[in-house]
């Protein structure tokens, strides 16, 4: 099992940056391939971006490739989001998953992780 616990979301205006990031807690975090999911309001949970578990491979959805960055530090048990030139279509609840179990291409084809974290809240103002 692990524990997720998301942090960085907030209110900022169009164009501008924020970093979101993503504490584990409980079995070793390097056993984790890490994705980033989010949902805006009356809208299906949409795939963002995936890394591997050794932080070494990263994959991301086409409408996000050269804004959102995905990154982990293993040895603070983080994951991170990094969002640049935000854009009200980012305005959505950021979740970060995990899972242990599959190979890097079996995961981004399921799509499938087995824990989540609570959310956070990211508002982009035009």
């Amino acid at each position: 099992q692990v524990q997720l616990v998301e942090s960085g979301g907030g209110l900022v205006q169009a164009g501008g940056s924020l970093r979101l990031s993503c504490a584990a807690s409980g079995r070793t975090f390097s056993t984790y391939l890490m994705g980033w999911f989010r949902q805006a309001a009356g809208k299906d949970r949409e795939f963002v971006a995936a890394i591997s578990r050794s932080g070494g491979s990263t994959y991301y959805v086409e409408s996000v490739k050269g804004r959102f960055t995905i990154s982990r530090d293993n040895a603070k048990n983080t994951v991170y989001l990094q969002i640049s030139n935000l854009k009200p279509e980012d305005t959505a609840v950021y979740y970060c998953a995990a899972t242990y179990a599959g190979t890097w291409d079996q995961v981004l084809k399921s799509r499938r992780f087995d824990f989540w974290g609570q959310g956070t809240q990211v508002t982009v103002s035009s």
